[in-house]
Order: structure tokens, then C-alpha cells, then sequence
């Protein structure tokens, strides 16, 4: 029986990030995912494209160029935690967020999903940074106007070359579901007429993360 595939897609929804930590042997472990409320657009454009190396009068060999993408994820508001896990602003004892320019940003993995006519798409992009947003609003006129928060998404490769996955036609039920659960993580099985590609939710270590 044919699986029933998507014709459009449409609307950016169910945002989360989780955290990445990058240990001494260079493991990458993935933390269990956060919502973050209020997705209003996503735009993200490839970074770096493919070059070629010319000999005997023609292209001689394609060198491959990905770079990840870059672009901007648009908020109602970036959330409190967000700012703390990512942004690394810190709290002070009366529950103010304060900024300090003495502190890294932490990297994330980025998932979100689009609406289809038949299933949600569902993606990961496994290491994003974002930069501050802007501090801006107006005032208000006859009719109220929602100011929203936007921030500037750079989504690199992994050391291993990942950049990102997404939810295909057939993907299965296990996976699907449990998206937001827990980072997705492929792997290759080996197999002894070739190289298979499959993949499953990351193994949890110690602390509830997930490595790769």
C-alpha cells in the first residue's frame, strides 16, 4: 500500500532548541529538547556552495561547499530560558535578566516543523548559534501593533559533516513521534551487500542527553 505524501506545505510551528555539549574526546551530546512559544517565521538560506576545480578545458572535479545555512527565526518573544540556556544572560537574585559581555553563547540544535496537507514535516539542525536580537519597539497609534523578537540563526556542520535531518514520507511511527523527545540521531548499520543508512533517537547518557 503507497504511503500518502505531501503536496504543500505551510506554517512554522513547534520550535524547541536543546542544548549541546562538546566533551575532551569530542563526543557531542545533545540535552532533551525545550519549546520555544510563539514561532512567527523561519527563513534560512544555504551557506556555501559548490566550486569547481578545472583541468583539460572542462570541469575537472566539484568540490563540495556546505557550509550549513544562515539565516533568521522570528519570535512573538524569545523566551526566558532561552536567554539563560543559550544567550547565557544571567538572573540575579531578584529575578532580573542581566547581559554580561564576559560570557560565550551556547550552541543548540534547532527543531521545528512545517504543516502539510497530509503530515507535519518535522526537522533538526544540529548546531546553531544565534546572536543577540535587536532591542526595538514603537509607539503605540490608532491600532496596536505586536512587536516581535528575531534572531540571527547560523546552523554549521557537526564534526562529523551532520547539518541537519527531517521527517520523510515513510518515516516511521517511533521516530515521528517521539521528534521532541529526545534529538534525532542517524547511523549507519552495516550490511553485507553494501552500506545501509538508518538511524533511531540518540542513546541517553548519564545526564538524560543524548550523543552522537
Amino acid at each position: 500500500m503507497s504511503t500518502k505524501k505531501n503536496k504543500v506545505k505551510f506554517n512554522i510551528c513547534n520550535v524547541h532548541y536543546a542544548l549541546i555539549t562538546v566533551d575532551d574526546d569530542g563526543e557531542v551530546t545533545f540535552g532533551t529538547p525545550v519549546a520555544m512559544p510563539g514561532a512567527v517565521s523561519l527563513s534560512l538560506e544555504p551557506n556555501g556552495e559548490p566550486s569547481n576545480f578545472y583541468a583539460d578545458g572542462y570541469a575537472y572535479y566539484t568540490i563540495s561547499n556546505n557550509m550549513g545555512y544562515e539565516g533568521d527565526l522570528e519570535l512573538a518573544m524569545v523566551p526566558e530560558s532561552f536567554r539563560t540556556d543559550v544567550l547565557k544572560e544571567s538572573l540575579d537574585d531578584n529575578s532580573v535578566l542581566v547581559e554580561s559581555a564576559n560570557v560565550e553563547t551556547a550552541n543548540f540544535a534547532l527543531l521545528f516543523e512545517f504543516d502539510g496537507d497530509v503530515k507535519k514535516i518535522r526537522h533538526v539542525l544540529y548546531n546553531c548559534s544565534a546572536a543577540r536580537p535587536n532591542i526595538e519597539s514603537t509607539t503605540n497609534e490608532e491600532e496596536i501593533e505586536v512587536q516581535t523578537e528575531t534572531l540571527a540563526i547560523t546552523a554549521a556542520p557537526l564534526a562529523n559533516g551532520y547539518v541537519k535531518a527531517r521527517t520523510g514520507d515513510s518515516t516511521t511511527d517511533t521516530v515521528y513521534t517521539g521528534w521532541y523527545t529526545a534529538v534525532y540521531l542517524p547511523e549507519v548499520t552495516p550490511d553485507t551487500s553494501g552500506t545501509q543508512q538508518s538511524g533511531q533517537q540518540g542513546t541517553d547518557d548519564e545526564t538524560g542527553g543524548q550523543t552522537l
